[in-house]
């Protein structure tokens, strides 16, 4: 019996080799070799021990915690060994791509483990063989059919946590001779790892089912689990914290955002250096490496540049006035309630799960305090929010450069402007706001006259509207500007120049944006799909409200500019009109093209009458 004992352990260490490093090596043009070799070993043991007596029955089945074998007794021994063979069947079968012939055999396992009660014997076995059902069926888009395996996975581990807790024997343990079994410490880790690909499992199940908040939960909790077990690739999970601290900022939970991101960068630098050029060159491996560093590392930056965009602009949101100025009353008010909220946050903080081991919580913690995570309510705080978001453009564009990461790249330039645009607001010095548009314009305008509108047209079409806003802004400074020193019948020359030259600079882009959605033969679209809806006629009005602004002492150019002004005026009216889905999209821009379609034909007849008087 023992010979015949240790036949069957050597043939399963042997299939546990062949699927785990064996199976590395095979060739591509039999790239299973490896496991339907071990899978025959697995058929052969499952023989064995059908042949050994089975024992006397001693009890029925119930629920998994209730009556049945007991885990430690032989007929509960037998039916976890059995079980373990089919569920090592069933997983082979899935990784050689035959999932109903798997299923079958992880239904055996099931079956085999209905007649046993939960203990430390076996609990093991009842978490894996429900987290490989949890897969299988995810993998078939029956989220819920996955949930209820994968949650009743979860609360057999929870339940024994509290009734047992020992260190279960771990499925492998089933088929080794005594003197190879595991230590305690090396037990508790395994069933620590399963009950961990349990919850990462039901993270992507709830995150399916759309259950954001409860996907986010479980996601959190894995990783620190893996944290805690050591049992992660650095890179990887670098970039899940990452992608998990996009969720919070979603949620304006800025702090529970930052942590997340502070601990993948710091975890991120345990990959090691990024190879050099050179010794890529080298060797292929190298040259994969360095490659994977370097985008996973830029993705991480990306998020960092989203994290400070988010809150430059949620404080914008908080502060903001009806006409899309700072409230300093609204100011005051909140920065006499951010004490209360400092301290509130200490003790968030303190409930929160943090992320981290001995050796990297401190790296944390250090990178945490450099990076603000309250909404910043004046200059000063939102600048060194934007001035951690710019060290990541940085970061991000040395990887994403426009070369090769075209899409990439631009969206890194335009979250770069939209984090100017969230500093501008704060900036009390008009002169000093205006300048930090152009930077704006600077970095747009080249790479939005560059690109080749057949194959990057919704990019161009974002990029003309920003650049059109970016210069009606400028202009409306500007106005702002030399009212306060004139009224503008004495505005000097240069100054109408200049105005003139963003005001026509603005009605440009916009123009071009509505030029875009023209057919080849330059006609206007009868019915603007719901995607440019509101862009589109949002561009009309802007195009009517700046030429009727130009400033022009010519009679015949204030005539052309008010004719075209009202013309753009009138094309919201009866698109509206004749679309009447569209109103809701527009309605002030609506009722202010009405007011205008009205009163221009008034000045137009007057300075034409003008014009008539002075021939």
């Amino acid at each position: 019996m023992d010979d015949e004992w240790r036949a069957i352990c050597d043939k399963f260490t042997n299939a546990q080799n062949l699927t785990d490093v064996e199976s590395r090596k095979d060739p591509d043009n039999d790239p299973f070799r490896s496991k339907y070799k071990a899978r025959e070993l697995l058929r052969e043991i499952y023989c064995s021990l059908k042949n050994f007596e089975e024992p006397p029955v001693d009890g029925q089945r119930e629920d998994v915690f209730g009556q049945g074998f007991s885990g430690d007794s032989p007929a509960g021994l037998r039916a976890a060994k059995l079980g373990a063979v089919e569920y090592y069947l069933g997983v082979n079968h899935v990784d050689t791509e035959e999932l109903s012939a798997g299923q079958e055999h992880l239904m055996n396992c099931m079956k085999l483990l209905e007649r046993c009660r939960v203990s430390s014997e076996n609990v093991s076995l009842f978490i894996h063989v429900r987290n490989q059902l949890g897969i299988l069926w995810a993998g078939r888009d029956e989220t819920e059919t996955a949930q209820g395996f994968l949650e009743t996975a979860e609360s057999i581990y929870q339940r024994y946590m509290k009734e047992d807790g020992s260190p279960p024997t771990d499925m492998t343990e089933y088929f080794t001779t005594e003197e190879k079994l595991l230590t305690h410490q090396e037990r508790t880790k395994r069933f620590e790892l399963a009950y961990t690909h349990t919850m990462y499992y039901l993270a992507q199940v709830y995150k399916n089912l759309g259950e954001t908040e409860r996907a986010a939960t479980y996601c959190h909790s894995t990783l620190q689990r893996q944290l805690q077990l050591n049992q992660f690739s650095p890179m990887e999970w670098a970039l899940n914290a990452a992608t998990l601290s996009q969720y919070y900022i979603t949620k304006g939970r800025y702090m529970e955002g930052r942590h997340c991101l502070a601990a993948a960068t710091v975890i991120s630098g345990l990959a090691g250096e990024v190879p050099s050029e050179a010794a890529a060159q080298e060797s292929e491996t190298e040259c994969e490496r360095r490659e994977q560093l370097r985008q996973k590392r830029a993705e991480i930056a990306r998020c960092w540049i989203k994290y400070g965009l988010n809150l430059l602009q949620d404080a914008k949101k908080l502060l903001e006035d009806n006409i899309g100025e700072l409230d300093s009353d609204r100011q005051e008010e909140l920065k006499r309630a951010r004490r209360r909220e400092e301290e509130e946050e200490e003790k968030g903080r303190k409930s929160a799960l943090l992320f981290g081991s001995e050796d990297t919580f401190d790296s944390i913690a250090s990178l945490e305090e450099k990076v603000p995570c309250l909404l910043p309510l004046d200059f000063t705080e939102a600048r060194a929010v934007f001035l951690v978001g710019q060290t990541y453009v940085t970061q991000a564009k040395e990887y994403f450069q426009m070369d090769g990461y075209v899409t990439d790249h631009i969206e890194i330039l335009q979250d770069h402007s939209s984090m100017f645009r969230g500093l501008a607001f704060f900036e009390e010095d008009l002169e000093r706001r205006c300048k930090m548009h152009k930077r704006r314009v600077d970095m747009l305008e080249p790479v939005c006259n560059d690109l080749n509108s057949q194959y990057y047209l919704m990019i161009r079409r974002q990029m003309m509207f920003e650049l059109a806003e970016t210069y009606n802004e400028m202009m409306d400074l500007k106005l702002t500007l030399a009212n306060r020193q004139a009224d503008t019948e004495s505005l000097d020359n240069h100054t109408i120049k200049k105005f003139n030259s963003l005001c026509s600079a603005s009605a440009k882009y916009f123009q071009m944006f509505l030029d875009s959605l023209c057919s080849p033969e330059g006609k206007s679209p009868e019915h603007l799909e719901e995607e440019v809806l509101r862009p589109a006629l949002v561009a009309r009005f802007r195009v009517a409200r700046l030429h009727s602004q130009l400033i022009s002492s010519v009679p015949t150019m204030q005539l052309d500019n008010l004719n075209r002004s009202l013309e753009n005026y009138k094309y919201v009216v009866e698109y509206c009109d004749a679309h009447p889905e569209a109103v809701a999209a527009v309605e002030t821009e609506l009722e202010l093209s009405r007011e205008m379609a009205g009163l221009l034909p008034l000045k137009i007849n007057r300075l034409k009458a003008r014009m008539a008087e002075n021939n």
